[in-house]
Protein backbone atom coordinates (compact mmCIF):
# COMPACT_ATOMS: atom_id res chain seq x y z
CA UNK A 1 0.00 0.00 0.00
CA UNK A 2 2.75 2.48 0.89
CA UNK A 3 4.50 1.77 -2.43
CA UNK A 4 1.30 2.56 -4.29
CA UNK A 5 0.91 5.84 -2.39
CA UNK A 6 4.53 6.75 -3.15
CA UNK A 7 3.94 6.04 -6.85
CA UNK A 8 0.79 8.17 -6.84
CA UNK A 9 2.60 11.06 -5.17
CA UNK A 10 5.45 10.83 -7.66
CA UNK A 11 3.05 10.87 -10.59
CA UNK A 12 1.17 13.86 -9.13
CA UNK A 13 4.34 15.90 -8.66
CA UNK A 14 4.66 18.87 -11.02
CA UNK A 15 6.54 17.92 -14.13
CA UNK A 16 8.74 20.49 -15.77
CA UNK A 17 8.27 21.52 -19.38
CA UNK A 18 11.06 21.93 -21.89
CA UNK A 19 12.26 25.33 -23.07
CA UNK A 20 15.41 25.51 -25.15
CA UNK A 21 16.30 21.97 -24.11
CA UNK A 22 16.17 22.91 -20.41
CA UNK A 23 13.60 21.71 -17.92
CA UNK A 24 11.44 24.54 -16.58
CA UNK A 25 8.23 24.58 -14.57
CA UNK A 26 5.32 26.06 -16.46
CA UNK A 27 4.07 27.64 -13.23
CA UNK A 28 7.23 28.70 -11.38
CA UNK A 29 7.44 29.03 -7.63
CA UNK A 30 7.13 32.59 -6.46
CA UNK A 31 10.53 33.99 -5.58
CA UNK A 32 11.90 37.55 -5.56
CA UNK A 33 13.50 37.05 -8.97
CA UNK A 34 10.39 35.59 -10.66
CA UNK A 35 8.04 38.15 -12.17
CA UNK A 36 4.30 37.63 -12.53
CA UNK A 37 4.77 38.16 -16.28
CA UNK A 38 6.61 34.82 -16.39
CA UNK A 39 3.31 33.03 -15.71
CA UNK A 40 1.17 31.81 -18.62
CA UNK A 41 -1.51 34.36 -19.64
CA UNK A 42 -4.38 32.31 -18.15
CA UNK A 43 -2.70 32.36 -14.75
CA UNK A 44 -1.99 36.09 -15.01
CA UNK A 45 -5.72 36.68 -15.61
CA UNK A 46 -6.58 34.54 -12.59
CA UNK A 47 -4.22 36.55 -10.37
CA UNK A 48 -5.69 39.80 -11.69
CA UNK A 49 -9.23 38.58 -10.93
CA UNK A 50 -8.27 37.69 -7.35
CA UNK A 51 -6.51 41.04 -6.89
CA UNK A 52 -9.45 43.11 -8.13
CA UNK A 53 -11.81 41.50 -5.62
CA UNK A 54 -12.58 43.44 -2.47
CA UNK A 55 -11.45 40.51 -0.31
CA UNK A 56 -11.01 36.74 -0.36
CA UNK A 57 -12.93 35.04 -3.19
CA UNK A 58 -14.32 31.62 -4.00
CA UNK A 59 -13.41 29.87 -7.25
CA UNK A 60 -16.95 30.57 -8.49
CA UNK A 61 -16.41 34.34 -8.13
CA UNK A 62 -13.12 34.18 -10.03
CA UNK A 63 -14.87 32.19 -12.75
CA UNK A 64 -17.58 34.83 -13.07
CA UNK A 65 -14.96 37.54 -13.57
CA UNK A 66 -13.15 35.42 -16.17
CA UNK A 67 -16.34 34.57 -18.04
CA UNK A 68 -16.39 30.87 -17.14
CA UNK A 69 -19.81 29.17 -17.06
CA UNK A 70 -19.86 28.62 -13.29
CA UNK A 71 -23.17 26.76 -13.40
CA UNK A 72 -21.37 23.78 -14.95
CA UNK A 73 -19.14 22.01 -12.43
CA UNK A 74 -16.95 20.58 -15.22
CA UNK A 75 -15.99 24.14 -16.18
CA UNK A 76 -15.35 25.28 -12.63
CA UNK A 77 -13.14 22.43 -11.42
CA UNK A 78 -10.22 23.13 -13.82
CA UNK A 79 -10.24 26.74 -12.60
CA UNK A 80 -10.19 25.55 -8.99
CA UNK A 81 -7.21 23.36 -9.90
CA UNK A 82 -5.36 26.35 -11.34
CA UNK A 83 -6.08 28.37 -8.20
CA UNK A 84 -4.72 25.55 -6.04
CA UNK A 85 -1.63 25.31 -8.26
CA UNK A 86 -1.03 29.03 -7.70
CA UNK A 87 -1.37 28.41 -3.96
CA UNK A 88 1.11 25.52 -4.13
CA UNK A 89 3.64 27.72 -5.93
CA UNK A 90 3.27 30.64 -3.51
CA UNK A 91 1.36 33.10 -5.71
CA UNK A 92 -1.92 32.93 -3.75
CA UNK A 93 -3.13 31.90 -0.28
CA UNK A 94 -6.02 29.55 0.40
CA UNK A 95 -7.95 30.26 3.56
CA UNK A 96 -9.40 27.46 5.71
CA UNK A 97 -12.90 28.22 4.41
CA UNK A 98 -11.81 27.56 0.79
CA UNK A 99 -11.53 31.16 -0.33
CA UNK A 100 -8.47 32.48 -2.16
CA UNK A 101 -6.58 35.70 -1.58
CA UNK A 102 -3.34 37.30 -2.69
CA UNK A 103 -0.14 36.89 -0.76
CA UNK A 104 1.07 39.93 1.15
Amino acid sequence: MSEQLADERASAAPTPGQVGGRAVMLIPHRTPDVEETMLPPDYQRILAAVRQAAGPVMARQVGEVLGVDVTVRARLEPLRGRLVRLVDRGWLRKLPDGRFTTRL
